[in-house]
């Protein structure tokens, strides 16, 4: 099954989607079809041994669409792109999306200069030049500008209406032509018959001329709001200086292949993702993660491309070219999640594929009713105008999609990736959020966290000694204590015997001060277990373990000498991430592998009332369905690996991402960076941009609920109906844009 994405051009509103839709669901081999009405494109699944991309074209065409040469591109070609080559494509699709505001613009500009002098003369009643086959030189003036514009700057919305009926398909290019054109020839009839009083020539005029302006600001604001993916692509570097030999040369970033050695200088962009070989610097991650402070880098560390090198010169071996680097990836999150539909637009399409026949039986009615009311043609006319032009459902198929594209954009900025309408819904309803404790709450390795001595020997000297016997085992807590004095600037004794017992401790012994010293570390059982005392660090170690914290007992020469407690600490903004949830509402509770004390020591450090401890990892996805049995709505935010079966089991997966698993699968949100206050802004941002759509799709259908019975009753004039349509959908892509100044 192949994905791909083209773009549709000729589209003017909802109904347009959704014939679209169904003629690329009707081509055989088609599994699913879905069209963007903002970005103005369709992505479609289908067997290639069924269909082709001519096929696809075909049945756009077929229905009066047309779809550009350039426009098909298979999944992942964005990712291309933001892996640093420059996608044909997406230049396509950027200067095609220019040529048509500058087509937009052009159109509206003349033809409200044309229609301003019949806007005149009709309004005013204004008459001159000497008399023409019957008419004032005012009035034939007034009827050929009004032919001009109707029927050659409105000529898109005749044709497309050509291409509606001639499918059986009526949509917003219906309406306006039926509109405009009955005010021209019922007031081209109306001046063969004398009755210049009845003309309404200015009434179509303007109001082809208001909605094409209001055509050239929907464009305009529909670019403001599709233009994270563009902003996205633009951070990738261009060029990248490759190690050759010693020589060092600049090559295109296309041209850099997995394993190559580079040369950033400061100031300069991360050309792909890679490892540091030689060098330190603070690299500013802002357009990964959405934190401004620069990240410190140094030799091993991992670096991602189009990041920013501030301050340090680097040798970094590549590991990641083209699309399978974490900006191609985020580019590729944000595509999809713009072209998937929330199941609430998917409701907006459906009342949009039915509501312009509905109208143009209202129109009718209108027409009829007024008509045996007065008895008076131009009577009746004029509001079955008002009552097409005012009902074009624009705003209804923008309400969702830019409110989609400017929600992702901004999450993507901040490194949160939304992948689709759907989790924007969830969002909406989540009332407890599970978090895993390890790597999540959790900086998901230990540190050092106190060293108590208990003896005539100080701290520091404590620390060395268990230094020094530990850096001889391979476990995680000896690595941490190693580590630890490293940074404390300790140095080691020589160690002289080594014996790990494991699941106990460590008997070995140093040469300290030109003599051997028999050293014993480990847990309290293994100290009592080789005879040695204990009672003076009992006190400390009951402290440091209710912390749950691991403490480990230091013997030397077979005395009771001191404890290093070692525990995984909590993120530094976890404690903030928890407040943030309870402030609004939502439970925050944690689940982890660890004992029942251990667990609760962090529960209570970041005010975590509820706890699910001594969980096995295949048993989380059953504890996410016993909090969803007691009603509750459940957002589980873990690591998007040995966390994945909860991830799926949960309303809401927010997959916590680093690096290397970036493109997780699992999980509807994936952030970018480790930061469960992350967690929180994501479930913010979801619930604003979903109060925005609900606020969109409100207005457009009250603007038509509301309107239509005016313009039925002859309480809107015709023009006043066309500027309210036409501005209609530029309010609903202006309330969008207000997303992006979240805080």
């Amino acid at each position: 099954m192949k994905n791909i994405s083209f773009n549709i051009k000729g589209m003017h509103c909802a109904s347009c989607v959704v014939r679209n839709e169904k003629a690329l669901k009707k081509v055989p081999g088609v599994e699913d079809a879905s069209v963007n009405f903002a970005l103005k494109q369709a992505t479609v699944s289908y067997d290639e041994t069924r269909a082709t991309e001519h096929d696809l074209h075909n049945a756009i065409r077929q229905i009066g669409y047309e779809v550009p040469a350039h426009a098909a591109k298979s999944h992942g070609e964005h990712a291309s792109a933001a892996g640093g080559m420059q996608h044909a494509d997406g230049g396509g699709d950027e200067h095609m999306h220019h040529g048509e505001v500058g087509e937009a613009r052009k159109k509206a500009v003349w033809a409200l200069s044309i229609s301003a002098p019949v806007a005149v003369i009709g309004m005013f009643g204004l008459e001159f030049g000497g008399e023409f086959f019957g008419h004032t030189l005012s009035m034939w003036l007034m009827a050929a500008l009004s032919t001009a514009v109707i029927l050659y700057f409105g000529w898109q919305f005749h044709r497309g209406m050509i291409n509606e009926m001639r499918h059986a398909s009526p949509g917003m290019d219906t309406l306006i032509s039926l509109g405009t054109l009955a005010a021209l020839f019922y007031s081209i009839w109306a001046l063969q018959a004398g009755r210049v009083h009845d003309v309404y020539f200015e009434t179509g005029a303007i109001i082809t001329a208001l909605i094409l302006l209001g055509k050239y600001f929907e464009a305009k604001s529909t670019g403001q709001a599709s233009e994270a993916i563009k902003k996205l692509l633009q951070l990738g570097a261009k060029t990248a200086r490759v190690s050759l030999e010693g020589r060092e040369v600049e090559v295109p970033i296309e041209n850099v292949q997995a394993g190559d050695m580079l040369i950033v200088k400061p100031g300069e962009k991360i050309p792909t993702d890679g490892i540091i070989i030689k060098g330190s610097a603070a690299i500013d991650e802002s357009m990964l993660t959405g934190e401004s402070v620069p990240a410190d880098k140094k030799e091993g560390d991992e670096i991602f491309g189009a990041t920013l090198n501030t301050n340090g010169s680097l040798q970094v071996r590549a590991t990641k070219v083209g699309e399978n680097t974490i900006l191609a990836q985020i580019v590729k999150m944000v595509s999809d999640a713009q072209v998937k539909k929330a199941p609430i637009q998917r409701l907006a399409d459906r009342i949009s594929g039915i509501f312009v026949p509905i109208v143009l039986g209202i129109a009718a009615f209108t027409a009829l009713g007024w008509y045996l009311r007065t008895g008076d043609a131009g009577m009746s006319i004029i509001p079955a105008v008002a009552v097409l032009v005012i009902a074009c459902p624009c705003a209804l198929g923008l309400a969702t999609p830019t409110a989609i594209m400017v929600g992702t954009g901004l999450g993507a900025r901040r490194g949160i990736l939304i992948k689709n309408g759907e989790a924007l819904e969830k969002a909406k309803h989540i009332d407890a959020v599970i978090f895993d404790k390890t790597g999540t709450l959790t900086q998901g390795k230990p540190v050092v966290t106190d060293v108590v001595a208990a003896g005539s020997i100080d701290i520091k000297e404590i620390l060395r000694i268990a230094a020094s016997i530990e850096k001889n085992s391979e476990h995680p807590l000896a690595g941490a204590i190693v580590g630890h004095a490293k940074s404390e600037g300790v140095t080691f004794y020589e160690t002289e015997k080594f014996l790990a017992i494991p699941g106990k401790g460590i008997r070995g012994s140093l040469r300290i001060e030109n003599g051997l010293r028999d050293i014993h570390m480990g847990t309290a059982q293994f100290l009592k277990g080789e005879g040695i005392e204990t009672a003076a660090l009992d006190a400390a170690w009951e402290r440091l373990q209710s912390e749950g914290k691991t403490a480990m007992g230091l013997a030397v020469e077979r005395r009771a000498s001191g404890i290093v407690a070692v525990a995984d600490t909590v993120k530094p903004d976890a404690m903030e991430a928890i407040s943030k949830l309870k402030l609004v509402g939502i439970t925050p509770v944690m689940i982890t592998g660890d004992n029942h004390k251990t667990a609760q020591a962090v529960a209570r450090q970041l005010g975590i009332d509820t706890v699910l401890a001594e969980v096995l990892p295949q048993d989380k996805a059953k504890e996410v369905q016993k909090l969803q049995s007691k009603g509750k709505r459940v957002a589980f935010v873990g690591d998007g690996i040995n966390d994945a079966p909860a991830l799926a089991q949960s309303d809401l997966g927010i997959a916590m991402g680093t690096g290397s698993d970036i493109a997780i699968e699992t999980g509807s949100i994936v952030l970018v960076k480790g930061n469960p206050l992350k967690a929180v802004e994501a479930i913010r941002l979801s619930r604003f941009t979903f109060s925005v759509i609900k606020q969109n799709l409100f207005w457009a259908f009250f603007y038509n609920i509301a309107a239509l019975p005016l313009a039925a009753f002859g309480l809107l004039n015709p023009m006043i109906a066309a500027g309210a349509m036409a501005f209609s959908s530029v309010s609903v892509v202006l309330n969008s844009l207000r997303i992006r100044r979240m805080r």
